[in-house]
């Protein structure tokens, strides 16, 4: 079992500065999607696994899985990108309680829109600031974390 680590242990510097970076970056390429493409950086999230998808379709709880949210919360957003004709909602053939979420022709293309601008505050905000080195050593350490 692990040990309780207190406030003045020196490594809490570290989450710190993890959780102060992955928040600004994450607030900045809100703001850019809002300014340039008018779209949330959840609903950019939501289309980008639609179409990574196998058939560009997902279970909605499998959606929410890979977007950790809930499935009330995925439920609210697959709802508003439906309204906007991005995404739409099919029922599973073998489980008439499930349902899918699929990625519409219109959510390939607001995708494709977005993806430049959103990619370049990825690089501006995040990957240009270290060195590749730095980068794979980054991606060791965090795949350390997410290990199952």
């Amino acid at each position: 079992m692990t040990e309780p680590i207190s406030r003045h242990d020196p490594r809490l510097s570290t989450w710190a500065a993890f959780l102060r970076a992955h928040a600004r970056v994450v607030r900045e390429l809100e703001r850019e999607l809002q300014a340039e493409q008018r779209l949330a950086l959840t609903d950019y999230d939501v289309l980008v696994q639609l179409a990574r998808a196998e058939e560009r379709r997902l279970r909605m709880s499998e959606l929410a899985d890979r977007l950790l949210l809930s499935r009330s919360g995925v439920t609210r957003l697959v709802d508003r990108l439906v309204a906007e004709g991005l995404v739409e909602r099919a029922t599973c053939d073998t489980d008439r309680r499930g349902q899918w979420a699929a990625l519409t022709d219109a959510g390939v293309d607001r995708l494709r829109a977005a993806s430049p601008t959103h990619l370049r505050g990825v690089a501006e905000h995040f990957l240009d600031r270290m060195s590749p080195d730095e980068l794979d050593a980054m991606e060791r350490m965090l795949g350390r974390v997410v290990a199952d």
